[in-house]
């Protein structure tokens, strides 16, 4: 049996889900209409510093975190707000999102480039 590349799956995930701009998910954001969502890992953010305001749902918490049933459920998963996720280069993120949606999340999306393109274009970072 062959390995599905993760490269594939990342593409089909892509092909379903909402991606949104840099600049729209800012938006967003800055309007109290949706809020990011953070799935990189915790040494990552101690490395490359964070989005200010994102909330930390570290890849591996995600589903426990997000399911209302789950022992681990987190409140701020219950919103109406929408749920931007990113990671370092919008690869997890776009397999979270379609995890997400495949759980009947329906106000979930990613972020195009993730934080590595939000650093580059010089938007704001929290390095403390």
């Amino acid at each position: 049996m062959a390995i599905t590349p993760v490269k594939s799956l990342v593409a089909k995930a892509k092909e379903e889900i909402e991606t949104l701009s840099q600049e729209d998910a800012q938006a967003l954001v800055a309007a109290g209409k949706a809020r990011f969502v953070d799935i990189r890992d915790i040494r990552e953010l101690k490395r490359e510093g964070r989005i200010t305001d994102a909330m930390h749902a570290p890849r591996g918490m995600l589903e426990f975190w997000m399911d209302p049933a789950s022992p681990y459920h987190k409140v701020e998963f219950a919103t109406d707000k929408k749920l931007i996720l990113f990671c370092a280069s919008a690869w997890r993120s776009a397999l979270a999102v379609k995890t997400l949606q495949d759980m009947g999340a329906e106000n979930v999306a990613e972020m195009e480039g993730g934080f590595s393109a939000w650093k580059s274009r010089g938007a704001p970072i929290d390095t403390a």
